[in-house]
């Protein structure tokens, strides 16, 4: 397959030393897709969060008016929906019954479930990988009363969906996606700078309000966070995933691959 790369400025397709990922550094350093690329192209990979989880506590919960008893099915999306909902349930003093159903977005979050129930005795409906794919299992359960635990920033498709095909649903903010403190990063100066959500480029205007790209190459996972590179009116040199490279850092090593001339 060819090794190209959409650059939509070739002027700056210069060099590569360094670039900052946001998002938390890897546990498995040796394994990391991350570390091998710093290593092959002997080039600067520091990690950094740009977005932090907070957690929305009992009361403000509890001012919501959502009773989860008052649900039959639980649509789960990541880990930390489904830390805070069981956080909250266990703070709420709530059982939940052994017949409640789960949708999950994906396999993956799915069994993240066993952390909190015994999965072989619980009915779990799992998604492939993404929410529209979630919605073909949920047609055939359109009886059923969904609670939607999410963050004060989500998506909309999955609120869209039960209102416009008619479902019986209420979500509940659990847990708030808020920007990190990065003040010690206003005088480094990284060559590309990875982001993979909306928050993500939210957070780098709250804490740098007066934030220059200049030469700062900007690569987005995502076409959500392609957008917000370009609403925020930022270059967006690099775009993942592409089909020959569907991976953040298969992208980054082609556009390195062209910039250093390798």
């Amino acid at each position: 397959m060819s090794e190209e790369l959409l650059v939509t400025d070739k002027e700056r397709l210069n060099k590569v030393s360094s670039i900052l990922v946001s998002q938390p550094e890897p546990t498995d350093q040796k394994n990391s897709p991350y570390y091998k690329l710093a290593e092959k192209y002997n080039i600067k990979i520091d990690f950094r969060k740009f977005i932090q989880v907070d957690p929305v506590d009992i009361k403000e919960f509890r001012r919501q008016k959502i009773n989860i008893l008052d649900h039959t099915a639980i649509i789960f999306t990541s880990r930390n929906a489904v830390d805070h909902f069981f956080r909250l349930a266990t703070e709420s003093k709530v059982e939940i019954p052994s017949d409640m159903k789960y949708f999950c977005v994906s396999e993956q979050t799915a069994n993240y479930l066993q952390k909190y129930i015994v999965i072989r005795k619980r009915k779990i409906f799992t998604g492939e990988r993404t929410a529209s794919d979630l919605f073909d299992v949920m047609k055939k359960h359109k009886d059923e009363k969904f609670l939607y635990p999410c963050s004060n920033i989500r998506k909309d498709d999955i609120p869209v969906f039960l209102e416009t095909n008619g479902y019986k649903f209420n979500e509940a903010v659990i847990y708030k996606t808020v920007a990190s403190d990065l003040s010690d990063l206003a005088d480094i100066k990284y060559d590309i700078i990875a982001f993979f959500s909306p928050s993500g480029i939210q957070s780098l205007f709250e804490n740098f309000p007066g934030f220059k790209q200049e030469k700062t190459r900007i690569a987005a996972f995502g076409p959500t966070t392609a957008k917000a590179v370009r609403d925020a009116n930022l270059i967006l040199d690099i775009q993942a995933p592409l089909p020959n490279a569907p991976s953040m850092t298969g992208a980054l090593e082609l556009y390195i691959k062209q910039a250093n001339n390798l």
